[in-house]
């Protein structure tokens, strides 16, 4: 018998065995299994791409777990080999016995189907990958090498799982401790490798929810007399059972009391829509989270809670009266009965004026709409809710509901909210307005609203009445009326001419960005070809790597974005907030990809002060002052590591060449000087010189000057940018340590310096040609490394500080352009 659900009591109460299922018998196909599939699939792939890659790091792991088993005592090899195998057969073998006693006899069945693919693909994978060194060792007795996946633990997990074991602790606590001794035992008598182990049961895991979702999970529905049964242990004192449809009864009782709604929530009620509203929730990001998303007892008290909240805040809504549990994967709720009909059966659709006839039914041969009085009363209904910031989130023609007294209902609250947002409130509001719109008219449900809301907060849900913010059966009924929605912003608008009228961007996906993501993956595999193509993959060239000197330089590779921080606030003499400006040069290295050399980070810098509040002319200005400075700064760094090129690292025997160092400052001296003449000689060069510097002496000195004011701030600027250029020339540093190279510090300078210097200036996406053609010539003639070394160090340089934030940078950016901060 089911029993009202309580915290404190113990499982086998909760979940006593149910009578033998009569019911209607169905299967459904879960998302959430090929969700968990697809995951699955993609973890194997890791694990695999681990194996073949990061060989060395495998090999120090297989070796440092065998180390560390050794200090574990541990009874013989034999004994334990024997307990856990025993353990494997008698924990699924006791498990299945447990189901068939309770009626579960199909889920068994699916559950060995599990077992049989999980073992097949075990033996597949192991002659697929063969003897991989990497994910085998040889036999602890014998000739020969252990098997690629330890096959002995998939099917036994694929058996739990398929079989289900959520709400069943004692089961879930054998297997997880069966699972563990035998995966040590596998790895103490050496049969078993970590990452064997990892597939093994990555394989299991995948392979039971794959054949969750072929063949669906059986799923019965109770008959009304176990609905009785569960409802007299909750209270209830049934009397009658009627079926209203799929998952709805209608009980009624003793004594004259009040009849009953009751829901049934299980499986297929779960995944009723799932994909559905899992798209709605990646596209929009108002979508409420889907039901099936969340497990079995967070959903009913997430149900309860919101049903007593908005009885508590006086609005008439079902009221909850039990919540009975029927196992772990089925429940129901007993609501209070409401003798009320849904506007959709009450009130047909009136066609909007100028509609063709065929588009709806004509308007006078519909029985009259919602009346005033009733309009204003569910009106304030919904102000009930607001007043306690609870959010319905679901208004529809079938949640608004009337009596026969004239008194509107709201129901559907399942996934409302409380404690809502204000943008959740205002998206109630816009909901309302078109439900009463379509069976009022625009006029009649602004008019109303107004009456007992106000003003303000109709004309805050004007920005919000589009179809993508509404609930499913409001799109549908507004879709049959092509003009109604304008129409109704509209009148909203007449009434409220002070209103925003702009729509707020909702959707957080669109066509436009699954094109831009598309490009950028594009541009990605391009990018990928040009930088990898000569020299192996991205992959292995990280595997391959120094794991210290690696790590090294990432770090410095993600502490140049704070110290940009720094560099570009102290430039502004206005107060920044430290969060934003992170972000923003964060999401530079987003918008480098698709922007030459820095004209992105110039315009993105700027739009960003413009939206800090500061104008534009100034924000401009400062811009110039932090470009001046880091021109003058970085040619002053290039001046003098290239002085000191040789000083710390020339090798035996080239004291008597040339100095690289001496090289560039000739070779950079000599381009300045042909500039200066050029400009100085030709009229045309002189008069296009002059116009570019006006505005240096118009709009960037004056602004220098306002920073001189603060000689703190303007400091902060300066070690800034000499700060980030020395993050970016340690990152590089350390990527020519991890693929083994050992040049000069200085030449690593150099080398940097000059090869972002060339990619400033060609006009390419990130100076992409420019820093892969000079900063490796430019390591191999100054650091004295071959140019396999410095290619090598630059496309792993390029990886962390190109390649890698293109993902943060675009998170970055869109999560400014939600602030408006761009």
């Amino acid at each position: 018998m089911a029993t009202v659900i309580q915290a404190d009591e113990s499982e086998e109460s909760r979940t006593p065995p149910p009578p033998a299922r009569a019911g209607r018998a169905d299967r459904v196909r879960h998302p959430a299994a090929l969700i968990r599939l697809v995951a699955g699939v993609c973890w194997i792939l890791l694990v695999l791409l681990l194996a073949g890659y990061a060989r060395s790091s495998v090999f120090g792991l297989d070796s440092d777990v065998a180390r560390g088993l050794d200090l574990l005592p541990w009874p013989p090899a034999k004994l334990t080999a024997a307990l856990c195998g025993a353990a494997l057969l008698t924990v699924p073998l006791g498990f299945a016995l447990d189901r068939v006693l309770r009626a579960d006899g199909r889920r068994v069945a699916d559950a060995v189907l599990a077992a049989v693919l999980a073992y097949g693909l075990s033996l597949g994978l192991d002659l697929l990958i063969g003897d991989l060194a990497t994910l085998t060792h040889p036999l602890p007795v014998g000739p020969g090498r252990t098997d690629p996946v330890y096959g002995h633990l998939a099917p036994v997990l694929a058996f739990m799982t398929a079989l289900g074991t959520a709400g069943r602790r004692r089961w879930r606590t054998a297997l997880g401790v069966t699972l563990g001794l035998s995966g040590l035992s596998g790895l103490i008598t050496g049969y078993a490798t970590p990452l064997s182990l990892a597939l093994a049961l990555l394989l299991g895991w995948t392979t039971a929810h794959a054949a969750r979702y072929a063949v669906g999970e059986p799923v019965a529905s109770p008959t009304e007399g176990q609905i009785a049964t569960a409802l007299a242990g909750s209270g209830v004192r049934p009397d009658t059972v009627l079926t209203l449809g799929t998952g709805r009864y209608l009980v009624t009782q003793h004594d004259g009391r009040p009849d009953l709604d009751v829901h049934l929530l299980d499986r297929y009620a779960q995944a009723s829509g799932l994909l559905g509203h899992l798209w709605l929730a990646l596209r929009l990001r108002t979508a409420p989270r889907p039901l099936g998303l969340r497990p079995l007892r967070a959903g009913l008290e997430h149900q309860t809670l919101l049903g007593h909240a908005a009885s508590a805040a006086g609005a008439r809504t079902r009221l909850p009266v039990a919540v009975v549990e029927l196992g772990p994967d089925a429940a129901l709720v007993a609501y209070r009965r409401i003798d009320a009909r849904p506007f959709a059966e009450l009130f047909a659709e009136p066609a909007a004026p100028g509609d063709d006839p065929a588009d709806g039914v004509p308007y006078d041969d519909l029985p009259d709409g919602p009346t005033d009085a009733e309009l204003r009363d569910a009106w304030q209904q919904l102000a009930l809710l607001q007043r306690r910031r609870i959010a319905h989130r679901s208004l529809s023609p079938n949640t608004v509901l009337l009596d026969a007294e004239g008194k509107v209902h709201l129901v559907g609250l399942a996934r409302g909210e409380i404690a809502a947002s204000e943008l959740l409130l205002r998206l109630d509001v816009a909901g309302l307005l078109a439900v009463l719109a379509v069976h009022a008219g625009p006029e009649r449900a602004v008019r109303a609203a107004i009456e007992v809301l106000g003003p303000g907060p109709v004309g805050t849900a004007l920005p919000l009445l589009q179809p993508i913010a509404l609930a499913r059966d409001t799109r549908a009924a507004l879709a049959r009326h092509r003009n109604l929605t304008a129409d109704l912003r509209a009148e909203v608008q007449r009434r409220m001419p002070q209103a925003t009228a702009v729509p707020v961007r909702l959707e957080r996906l669109r066509p436009r960005t699954l094109l831009t993501v598309a490009a950028c993956v594009a541009v990605g595999y391009a990018l990928l070809q040009f930088l990898f193509g000569s020299d192996g993959n991205p992959i292995a060239l990280v595997a391959q790597s120094d794991p210290l000197w690696l790590a090294g330089a990432a770090l410095w590779a993600a502490a140049s974005y704070p110290v940009a921080t720094f560099a570009f606030s102290g430039f502004v003499p206005e107060q920044l907030s430290f969060r934003a400006t992170l972000a923003a040069q964060t999401a530079g290295s987003f918008v480098k990809v698709v922007a030459p050399g820095g004209v992105g980070g110039l315009a993105l810098n700027t739009r960003y002060l413009q939206c800090a509040g500061i104008p534009t002319a100034q924000a401009m200005s400062s811009i110039g002052v932090s470009q001046l400075f880091g021109l003058v700064l970085h040619m002053l760094q290039l001046a003098v590591f290239s002085a000191l090129v040789g000083v710390d690292g020339t090798p035996p025997g080239a004291e008597s060449a040339p100095s690289a160092g001496g090289w560039v400052l000739w070779l950079a001296g000599a381009a300045g000087a042909v500039v200066a003449v050029s400009v100085a000689a030709v009229p045309s060069l002189r008069r296009r010189a002059q116009t570019l510097l006006r505005p240096l002496r118009a709009e960037v000195l004056p602004r220098l000057l306002d920073l001189a004011q603060q000689p703190g701030r303007l400091a902060t600027g300066v070690a800034g940018q000499l700060l980030v250029s020395m993050c970016f020339v340690l990152c590089l540093y350390c990527c020519t340590r991890a693929v083994g190279q050992d040049p000069a510090f200085n030449a690593v300078a150099v080398s940097f310096l000059a090869g972002n210097a060339a990619g400033n200036v060609i006009p390419t996406p990130g100076g992409v040609g420019g820093v892969e053609a000079l900063m490796p010539t430019m390591l191999t003639f100054t650091g004295h490394i071959d140019h396999a070394g410095a290619m090598a160090s630059v496309v792993l340089f390029r990886l962390l500080t190109f390649m890698l934030p293109v993902l943060p940078g675009w998170a970055a950016f869109a999560w400014l352009k939600h602030r408006r901060a761009i």
